[in-house]
């Protein structure tokens, strides 16, 4: 039997057992090793996600790891026992976003991996095996878990373009803002400056490649060539952008809650900034991020601080949310 967790309302979710799900022509089924929660989880299991961006009843789980168990029909067999990982956003492949490598960005609606169709907080799962990203035998799948947000991250250091010996700030010290100073690192910046109100997480900060940990208003505006922003909450856009020097360059991952959270333009264009923004990641960023988690320039291992087994899932979702929490990770295979 295969087991799941089931969201079949906001507030309201159940354990699922049946038959392992068949994969179609085309499709590999997965037997999950490892996933991740992250803020979009908690959105969907509180209704706070808007409404475009989910379907309930829905298994959620869209950073996940696992090995490839079987395969339908017309799929490689090559990719049987493999360990893998693989992209969330499904695409019609037909249209312009699809055929310039952005899925994500695809233009005949939102079909996401834990959000519209099927996700990993399960057993087995269910995928076009043409966005499997098959790792190294000897991966740590654990880690691999990861590199769905390490994806995203890896679209925000390819648009940051960063150069060695230029100078970096990332804003935010959670997962996402971990993961971009270990990526950002290996560009060899003079200078690596995280920003974060939490104490508690300077240590990994620095163990993450910061040369630097400095609470909201300390570090100079203008004195960054570029900063990553990666918190999302009221008034980091804002702090990213100020914090970057004229002409410099600024990429901003996170969402922020308040609509009203605005960047004035005026900020932008006097000071004639490049600003970028990324939603989720396209094929291109996976294969960076797998590529940097092969050679061992990305370490995410280090961020992981909990492990639950499936039936965990209420009880990750508010470790997930506590302030010194890392990355909370559902394993399906623990002992219950």
């Amino acid at each position: 039997m295969s087991r799941s967790v089931l969201v079949e309302a906001p507030g309201r979710f159940r354990m699922v057992r049946s038959d392992p799900p068949e994969p179609g022509p085309g499709e590999a089924l997965v037997r999950v090793t490892a996933a991740g929660l992250c803020g979009s989880d908690r959105e969907l299991y509180e209704g706070a996600r808007p409404p475009e961006f989910v379907s309930y009843p829905i298994t959620p789980g869209h950073e996940w790891s696992g090995t490839v168990a079987a395969l339908g029909p017309g799929a490689d067999p090559a990719l049987a026992g493999a360990k893998v990982v693989g992209e969330g956003f499904r695409g019609c492949q037909g249209c312009a976003h699809c055929r310039d490598g952005a899925p994500n960005l695809c233009v005949n609606g939102y079909d996401e991996t834990g959000f519209t169709r099927p996700g990993a907080f399960a057993d087995h799962l269910v995928v076009p095996a043409r966005l499997l990203h098959v790792l190294p035998p000897d991966a740590d799948l654990r880690a691999a878990a990861l590199l769905e947000p390490a994806a995203v991250i890896a679209s925000a250091v390819r648009h940051a373009a960063l150069r060695p010996g230029e100078t970096a700030a990332v804003v935010g010290a959670g997962t996402l803002g971990m993961l971009a100073l270990q990526l950002l690192s290996a560009a060899s910046p003079s200078r690596l400056v995280a920003v974060d109100p939490r104490a508690e997480r300077a240590e990994a900060a620095l163990a993450a490649g910061a040369g630097t940990v400095l609470r909201p208003g300390e570090a100079a505006e203008g004195s960054f060539d570029v900063v990553v922003e990666t918190a999302g909450v009221t008034g980091t856009a804002h702090a990213a952008v100020a914090l970057v020097r004229r002409g410099g360059r600024v990429v901003l991952t996170g969402i922020p809650g308040d609509p009203a959270d605005a960047v004035p333009a005026a900020l932008l264009v006097t000071r004639a900034l490049t600003l970028h923004t990324v939603f989720g990641a396209g094929p291109a960023d996976w294969a960076y991020a797998v590529r940097a988690f092969g050679s061992g320039v990305l370490r995410p291992a280090a961020l992981i601080t909990h492990e639950l087994p499936l039936s965990g899932f209420e009880r990750a979702l508010k470790l997930s949310a506590a302030p010194d929490a890392g990355k909370v990770l559902l394993r399906p295979g623990l002992e219950e």
